[in-house]
């Protein structure tokens, strides 16, 4: 049956529809809530990727049944984002623009992905998100849940209607809800891969964020030395204590470095809609362990598996970034990167700073910088001078024959140039 006929049936027997809903516990989605639970039985979602404590997680689901959700339900998926997400944007040292980690649009793919399956189990009739028509999020919520549950139609209140905030606070308040809904000067998403930031002067070109808008102030002044380790690409032990999971790795370090101050920027970047935007984020963590990976990675693999690596890497991150979580190609490219991480094994020292810090070289067993092969700039031990006299001959022989071939026109434009 379809959903469609699955919703006539049930409002021809008096009973409601089952919406499941993307909830935050923002004004948007609680406004969602309040507006959605007329017509439907609100069954309330909200995924933790790792940017919740246990009371913050409890609070929500208070508000959410206080606003007249049916039922709550919190998925525990930090573990989850790592193992599907995390430790590939590792493997490839992505960095959108060379810069942002993707920390919400990774947080988003895994958010948007397990909604669409609970949906799916939970037999809903619908599913909602509080994505407005401005950003990125409204397009990889419905690209996931049209891939996933083709079939649940898509409610999006705020979107739809043109909800401005003004109206939703108003609604709220007729309702009894005492919450206090003023702006904030910024807003903070906190997750797992780290936290970005918005405000004023993100909306402009050329304005920084003060230090009060960043949400970790700098509280550590004294430089520290650690040791990261990785086995097979992925990091597992700081200063040779080991965790339960990647996961508790990932907090510990951004715990431990964040109050440096270390891992603050602000990205430009393109949205999918088709809009430049500006946004601030802090991540010590996820830019220690990328950069550090990616130092280590310099040492164990080829020039080809860098070089064919850095460019998969890149589609990979754009391709999450725009929401197609659920392309095959995203699974061929993470297959290619697990197989190249074989021997991404040893230590990496990072000495931190306040506002930096400075990696200081690589231990590892299957380094290609061996002495027995030779120094750079000082002598190779398996090959001499003559040995690259002739090979510099052969190699420049393409070059050569097109030279001499085209010796009139080489001689022309030598001309135009001096004269220029």
């Amino acid at each position: 049956m379809s959903a469609e006929n699955n919703h006539n049936s049930k409002q021809t027997a008096g009973e409601k529809p089952l919406l499941v809903l993307a909830y935050s516990g923002g004004l948007d989605t609680s406004y969602c809530v309040l507006q959605l639970k007329q017509d439907y039985r609100v069954h309330t979602v909200t995924v933790d990727t790792g940017g919740f404590d246990a009371a913050e997680l409890e609070a929500l689901e208070e508000r959410a049944s206080a606003l007249g959700a049916e039922r709550h339900t919190t998925l525990l998926c930090a573990d989850v984002y790592y193992a599907s997400c995390l430790r590939y944007l590792i493997f490839g040292n992505a960095l959108r623009g060379n810069v942002y980690p993707l920390s919400v649009s990774a947080e988003r793919a895994i958010q948007v992905e397990a909604i669409a399956r609970f949906a799916l189990s939970a037999g809903a009739d619908y599913v909602a998100h509080g994505s407005t028509g401005a950003g990125n999020d409204q397009v990889r919520f419905d690209m996931a849940f049209n891939s996933i549950c083709p079939d649940i139609p898509i409610i999006t209140p705020i979107r739809d209607a043109g909800v401005r905030r003004e109206d939703a606070v108003a609604a709220l308040r007729a309702a009894g809800d005492t919450s206090d809904w003023t702006r904030a000067p910024y807003s903070i998403n906190k997750g797992l891969w780290g936290t970005s930031v918005g405000g004023h002067e993100t909306l402009t070109s050329d304005q920084p964020l003060p230090e009060a808008a960043w949400p970790t102030p700098v509280s550590k002044t004294v430089p520290e030395t650690l040791t990261l380790e990785f086995k097979q690409g992925e990091p597992f032990a700081i200063d040779g204590a080991t965790f339960n999971t990647p996961a508790e790795l990932i907090s510990a370090l951004q715990e431990r470095t964040q109050p440096f101050g270390i891992g603050r920027d602000i990205h430009v970047g393109d949205s999918i809609v088709g809009l430049k935007g500006r946004v601030g984020f802090e991540a010590a963590a996820p830019l220690i362990i990328l950069k550090a990976h990616h130092l280590l990675e310099k040492h164990v693999l080829t020039a080809r598996q860098a070089t064919i690596k850095e460019r998969l890497a890149a589609e990979y991150a754009a391709l999450l970034h725009e929401g197609h979580f659920g392309e095959q190609a995203m699974r061929n490219i993470e297959a290619f990167l697990t197989d190249s991480q074989k021997f991404v094994d040893g230590k990496v020292f990072v000495h931190c700073a306040p506002h930096r810090f400075e990696l200081l070289g690589v231990e590892s067993p299957h380094d290609l910088m061996r002495a027995e092969f030779g120094a750079y700039g000082e002598g190779g031990a398996r090959f001499s001078g003559t040995d690259v006299r002739g090979f510099a001959k052969v190699a420049s022989n393409a070059a050569a024959v097109f030279n001499h071939v085209h010796v009139d026109l080489l001689n022309s434009n030598a001309e135009r140039h001096a004269n220029d």
